[in-house]
């Protein structure tokens, strides 16, 4: 075995990297259910489109998603690395998504031993848990990854939901916006050598700047992005009623369990959710599929996606659809050949179906292979008011807060009536909602920002890589930014009706990471809340303990290389007292008082919002002022690590260790 040549100036470059290279397992979740997960790679020729393949989907030849689902409790088997497969060719994507110069390409080479080996808290292929729910179906959630992306990169959300009780599908998008993805060549696939079996789509790096070019690139991405959502929501259906498909993904043996498990058929009842871009994907999904055949649609001259109105999809897309939003990005929003799209309010506003005339029926098509969930009566109808804000949850990081006029573009986005000139007002929600009835007021979205985070907070970044993003990126505490994201998740699905298990005790826990650590106090509102919902009366002195340890596994997958057990560091593990250990109304999360009453998380009120004025008080379209600063925003956005920066922070990580070691 071949060993360093100078074993001393190793040792140094790893004592430093350990501030910048990630942990080798995450904590544990916190849901009460251990989690399970599969990979899923479909030939696009065995499903059914919506809509016309865009020109440029051509060589995009599957569909490929992650599935994180509960699992039996005692599910035994591998863990999975949260680097996918071929693991070193990401690691070299991500290598170059960072920008990263010669000083830190160098220490960086140490990384492979660590991010090779970082798993994700799951069980690989376990077996489904019966569903507990009321209608015997698990809640679904379809989730859009961002810039930089992959069906992995956000494992720590769509984990944790996955432990509260839901199946979160998350495709890996093929237009250039994933770190790196590789495309399964279906007709290659029986070779028995790899190589020359996948396609590899690496990641197109575009500008930042508000042209109409910039903008045609990003709305051809777009066109693959809802397509692909097109796709996967009617793989899902197929997986749901046992339909034979092939899965090019040999490590996933079957599909069994999830026959007739998913609640995806009624309308409305799939979860929309995205990071960053994919917030903006799930943004002109649910409105390219919800106004088909709209005339404003169908007379844009290069629509989006323009789904068959008879389609699965344009049943399923309803105002009921609950919509998350991450740090949308709303760049991919205001293209002018795209304006026709952004004018309309997003279908959680809309009492009224858009096209009357030729809707179509919302009864699902049951295959024999499975058994048609029943539909309330009020589920499809069109009397009912709709949602309005209560079905939307928007979450803003530090940085996009402070980007005054991104945020006043983003609020627009958010409101009834994205149309209108001139400031949101208040009457937008009742009397002046263009496919609502006149006085029947709808509820605001609900619309938070965390203090001091980053863009990268709400992916798996910022827990992997808490000291970079501490030091370039000037976030702060990205495990709690995580937290409270989870508890506003989990209590805007409860507020809609979607169950979901108890929000944990130790996550209402202002500093803890999940892991080991000592344990906290609970922040007094919240540790009212807790004992309110308990039926307790005070909680003087509640402590929530976090530790213990646990024995897991990593898996090294297509050239991640050998390892001994002494090299794997188990995940941390949140010591739980059990399903009840926690609340299930956690209502201090969705607070609108302004108040502060959860630490480092805040309302924002969009009403007032929609219109910028600079320094001079001249206002200016709030999606214009956007634009004109999007170059400025472009290391937020797109993170890069630039030389400069990284060998002022790592000389300052040297002398740091150097006085600490004396």
């Amino acid at each position: 075995m071949a060993h360093p040549s100078n074993a001393s100036r190793t040792d140094k470059w790893s004592s430093l990297l350990s501030r910048l290279n990630p942990v080798p397992g995450f904590a544990e979740y916190t849901g009460p259910y251990k989690v399970g997960t599969v990979d899923v790679e479909i030939p696009v020729s065995e499903l059914d489109s919506p809509a016309p393949a865009p020109d440029n989907a051509a060589d995009i030849e599957t569909i490929q998603f992650r599935i994180f689902y509960p699992a039996l409790p005692d599910a035994q088997g591998k863990g999975i690395t949260w680097l996918p497969a071929p693991q070193r060719d990401h690691l070299s994507a991500y290598i170059q998504f960072l920008g990263i110069g010669a000083l830190v390409a160098q220490a960086v080479s140490f990384l492979p031993r660590h991010l090779h080996y970082t798993s994700i808290p799951v069980v690989k292929n376990a077996p489904l848990l019966e569903p507990n729910t009321p209608n015997k179906r698990w809640p679904t959630v379809i989730f859009s990854h961002g810039l930089g992306g992959s069906r992995n990169a956000y494992s720590q959300i769509v984990g944790s939901l996955a432990s509260h009780g839901v199946v979160v599908i998350c495709p890996e998008h093929r237009d250039g916006s994933a770190v790196a993805s590789f495309v399964r060549i279906p007709s290659q696939q029986h070779r028995y050598f790899v190589r020359n079996t996948r396609r590899v789509v690496p990641y197109n790096r575009i500008p930042h700047e508000s042209t109409d070019e910039v903008h045609a690139l990003r709305n051809d991405q777009l066109r693959i992005r809802l397509w692909e959502m097109g796709l996967v929501h009617d793989a899902v259906l197929r997986i749901d009623r046992g339909q034979a498909l092939t899965n090019l993904n040999r490590s996933t043996p079957s599909l069994a369990h999830f026959v007739g498990q998913l609640h995806v058929h009624e309308p409305g009842s799939i979860i929309f959710a995205g990071h960053s871009f994919g917030s903006a994907t799930a943004v002109q999904f649910l409105k390219s599929v919800f106004y088909a055949g709209r005339p404003e649609l169908e007379a844009m001259q290069e629509p989006l996606y323009t789904p068959s109105r008879d389609s699965s999809i344009c049943r399923q897309i309803t105002p009921r659809n609950v919509t998350i939003l991450l740090d949308m990005w709303c760049f991919p929003l205001l293209a002018k050949s795209t304006k026709p799209l952004f004018d309309l309010p997003l279908p959680v506003y809309a009492d009224s179906p858009p096209v009357p005339s030729s809707r179509p029926s919302p009864s699902p098509s049951p295959s024999p292979s499975y058994s048609s969930p029943s539909l309330p009566p009020s589920s499809s109808s069109s009397s009912a008011p709709a949602p309005g804000g209560n079905a939307l949850l928007a979450i803003a990081s530090g940085d996009f807060f402070k980007w005054k006029e991104h945020l006043h573009a983003t609020a627009r986005t958010l409101s009834p009536d994205p149309s209108s000139a001139g400031p949101i007002s208040a009457a937008a929600f009742y009397e002046e909602r263009p496919f609502g009835a006149r006085g029947v007021k709808l509820p605001e979205p609900h619309f938070f920002y965390v203090a001091q985070s980053a863009h990268l907070s709400q992916s798996d970044f910022g827990v992997l890589f808490p000291w970079l993003t501490r030091k370039v990126f000037g976030s702060q505490e990205p495990d709690r930014a995580l937290r409270l994201n989870r508890r506003a998740i989990l209590q805007m699905l409860r507020a809609n009706g979607v169950p979901v298990a108890r929000t944990w005790s130790a996550d209402l826990v202002d500093g803890t990471d999940g892991g080991k650590g000592e344990g906290k106090r609970l922040d007094a509102d919240a540790e009212t809340a807790a004992c309110t919902a308990a039926g307790e009366g005070g909680a003087d002195g509640t402590v929530a303990t976090i530790g213990g340890d646990a024995q897991g596994e990593s898996e090294g997958v297509d050239g991640g290389g050998s390892k001994d057990d002494a090299d794997v560091v188990p995940p941390l593990v949140a010591t739980d007292r059990g399903p009840d250990d926690g609340i299930h109304d956690d209502r201090a999360i969705l607070d609108r008082s302004g108040h502060g009453v959860v630490d480092a998380w805040q309302w924002i009120d969009i009403v007032g919002m929609g219109e910028w004025k600079d320094a001079d008080g001249a206002a200016a379209a709030d999606g214009d002022a956007a634009e004109a600063q999007e170059s400025d925003m472009a290391g937020v956005i797109e993170p890069r690590a630039t030389e400069d920066v990284a060998t002022s922070e790592v000389a300052k990580a040297a002398a740091t260790a150097t006085t600490t070691a004396v």
